[in-house]
């Protein structure tokens, strides 16, 4: 029961970032959608015992690559004055409130519940290895050498490109 919950929810999660990241129109706030589809990626990772998998997501994606996204979105320039009137009047009240659901919650199912924090995968198989260092590091680095040092290469060419772009940007001012 916990496991749907939390595919559920992070599911939704990964939803909502997904669709800030299309819809919002300033692309800081792209950035912040995508890491919280990131997140709740991760999140589900973690509930396959891929713990391995998960670290990467937040260390690389939501670290690394992500804060290369919001440097070169702000050497780029989003040259937009921002209100910071809050427009929700009740926001703080209601994110706290949330917040204090979601902890009570979980302190109720991990007090009271019948919950194991190891998930139901473990129970059939208790050598199951989708997510050890092993288990990604040897077809990771025989059979798709490749495509991750491509990878690496092209994120480094567009970083490059997206500086010379804004370098080239503020020469011409």
């Amino acid at each position: 029961m916990a496991e749907a919950f939390i595919f559920v929810l992070m599911g939704l999660g990964a939803l909502a970032g997904a669709v800030t990241v299309v819809v919002a129109r300033n692309p800081v706030y792209s950035a912040i959608g995508l890491l919280g589809t990131l997140l709740s990626v991760a999140v589900l990772y973690v509930a396959q015992l891929a713990h391995l998998v998960a670290a990467v997501q937040i260390i690389v994606y939501a670290g690394a690559v992500l804060t290369l996204f919001l440097f070169v979105i702000m050497m780029i320039g989003v040259d937009e004055d921002q209100s910071r009137d809050e427009t929700l009047p009740y926001q703080r009240w209601v994110v706290g409130g949330l917040a204090i659901v979601i902890v009570a919650f979980a302190a109720g199912i991990t007090l009271f519940g019948d919950f194991e924090w190891v998930p139901a995968a473990t129970a059939t198989d208790p050598e199951a290895t989708n997510g050890t260092v092993e288990a990604i590091a040897g077809p990771l680095f025989t059979d798709w050498v490749l495509a991750f040092e491509a990878t690496a290469l092209l994120l480094t060419i567009a970083a490059a490109g997206a500086i010379a772009l804004a370098h080239y940007r503020r020469r011409e001012a």
